[in-house]
């Protein structure tokens, strides 16, 4: 009769172990799947707070030349920005501008910077327009002018 009590307890005992190994097996596999994806947003938003830019122009004098409405772009961020038009959308009161209508002084601008986007005459009536420019991290600034 002893070893029969022995004998259960040893097969509840291993069995305890069997599945206590199963469950954190389980926890451990969540928690990396979790740390992946806070990483991964972490990194992205790390990106959002590098990139910030702003339009500096006057808005109630855009400024002309050969054909373009040029508007100045700030990197006020900590990290380089790439400026084309790949990197960057234009919307001009909500719509947006067809990528051959607009193009940047440089290619990328360091923080503190300031970089030219000259954007045609022919999509910009003369009036109140909002200007909206979106970044790569799908960081906006919208800039309100008149022409």
């Amino acid at each position: 009769m002893g070893f029969d009590l022995t004998a259960a307890t040893v097969i509840f005992f291993v069995a305890s172990l069997i599945v206590a190994g199963a469950v954190s097996g389980v926890f451990i596999g969540v928690s990396n799947k979790m740390d992946r994806s806070l990483s991964e947003k972490l990194d992205k938003m790390r990106g959002q707070i590098d990139t910030e830019f702003m339009i500096i122009n006057d808005n109630e004098e855009i400024p002309e030349e050969n054909g373009h409405y040029i508007f100045y772009l700030k990197n006020i961020g900590d990290s380089n920005l790439v400026t084309n038009n790949e990197t960057f959308q234009l919307l001009v009161d909500g719509g947006i501008l067809p990528k051959t209508s607009y193009y940047f002084s440089v290619d990328y601008i360091q923080p503190g910077q300031v970089a030219t986007i000259y954007v045609d005459m022919g999509v910009i009536s003369s009036g109140e327009h909002n200007l909206m420019v979106v970044g790569s991290t799908a960081i906006k600034k919208d800039f309100v002018f008149k022409i």
